[in-house]
């Protein structure tokens, strides 16, 4: 077996999987993610982005997705105060897959 950890083990790691998966649950997060792509939005902006979902939730799942380390947001000591999400390296990692999952989707309709 060769030593090249980006290898996938050949049995799925059950624990991996749940970690990836908490990135990416909830209905929010995966259009959050897909919408910051590369660019950095301010909340308002991804709040017109997203119009179905409420304030609260929104700045629930931008608050759980910096905790995981998914996005950085940037706080600007400014009036009125600007406040601006990215995706990390972290985040942007799970762009290639959510676009898979869009192609899928194309598939099935």
């Amino acid at each position: 077996m060769s030593s090249d950890r980006s290898e996938l083990p050949p049995e799925p790691d059950l624990l991996l999987i749940t970690s990836a998966l908490s990135v990416i649950c909830g209905k929010w997060r995966l259009y959050i993610i897909l919408l910051l792509n590369e660019q950095t939005l301010r909340y308002s902006q991804l709040s017109d982005l997203l119009p179905e979902v409420s304030e609260k939730v929104l700045a629930s799942e931008l608050k759980a997705l910096v905790a995981l380390g998914i996005m950085k947001r940037e706080a600007y000591a400014e009036i009125p105060p600007r406040v601006e999400y990215s995706l990390t390296p972290q985040g942007r990692m799970a762009l290639p897959i959510l676009r898979q999952i869009q192609l899928i989707g194309q598939l099935i309709q």
